[in-house]
């Protein structure tokens, strides 16, 4: 009872994220689903989910994506999806979630001392590819394009609605890969579906609490989300070992 109401918690809050900021849940959820479920299952249950959320809420917030930038964070991550793919079959994931918590950390710390991006094509085809490379490896393309679109200054409705639309392309190849190349099983198709009511419920939530988000609450809510997912992942990639 103990796991399942964990698991309830970590899928509530994820989905409110999620629809409030546009790239909560794959931050807040896969580090926590980890502590629950084998790396497969974690990253698996993850990318399910955020399809499915991606889905219900792409149609109402279209007309804030930016379709040009979209395109290259698309372009992009095709080259960065096989390589995620190389490194959770052949890299130790814990190595590879430390560096990622590091990663998170510094940047978290750049953004915090005001540093900024000029967006280019170019770094957008490479912000891309990161994300694939992230989402087939750990099940997590939110970072790369947050950071980014923080130091970049994106207002908070053009950078929910674009790493949405790019979640519904990206989750969709992460997902058909990671089946391909490494399987799936039942317990992860039967703990989404148990899901999908506490994933609506978030939704609801999170909408409303988009309206009433303006964007200085929303860059703190950024720093307080990626140190602690940082921090998360520094400690427990070190206890693994």
């Amino acid at each position: 009872m103990g796991t399942e109401l964990i698991f309830i918690g970590i899928i509530l809050v994820g989905s409110v994220l999620q629809t409030s900021t546009g790239f909560g849940f794959s931050i807040m959820a896969t580090p926590f689903l980890l502590m629950l479920f084998q790396p497969q299952e974690a990253i698996q249950i993850n990318i399910i989910l955020s399809l499915i959320i991606s889905i219900l809420l792409i149609w109402k917030i279209r007309t804030d994506i930016d379709y040009m930038i979209l395109k290259r964070f698309t372009y992009g991550s095709i080259v960065g999806v096989p390589f995620g793919i190389l490194i959770f079959i052949s890299i130790n994931i814990n190595s590879f979630k430390l560096a990622v918590s590091l990663l998170l950390l510094l940047l978290t710390l750049l953004l915090i001392c005001k540093f900024k991006v000029k967006s280019t094509q170019f770094r957008d085809y490479i912000i891309g590819g990161l994300s694939g490379l992230l989402t087939t490896s750990i099940g997590m393309p939110g970072p790369p394009l947050l950071l980014y679109f923080t130091g970049t200054d994106t207002e908070k409705g053009k950078l929910r609605a674009t790493t949405l639309a790019f979640y519904l392309f990206i989750y969709f190849i992460g997902l058909i890969t990671q089946i391909i190349i490494t399987g799936t099983n039942k317990i992860i198709w039967e703990s989404s579906l148990y899901a999908i009511p506490v994933v609506l419920i978030g939704l609801y939530i999170g909408q409303i609490i988009f309206k009433v988000l303006n964007q200085r609450i929303f860059r703190i809510f950024t720093y307080i989300l990626l140190s602690c997912t940082g921090i998360y992942l520094f400690i427990e990639s070190l206890s693994s070992f």
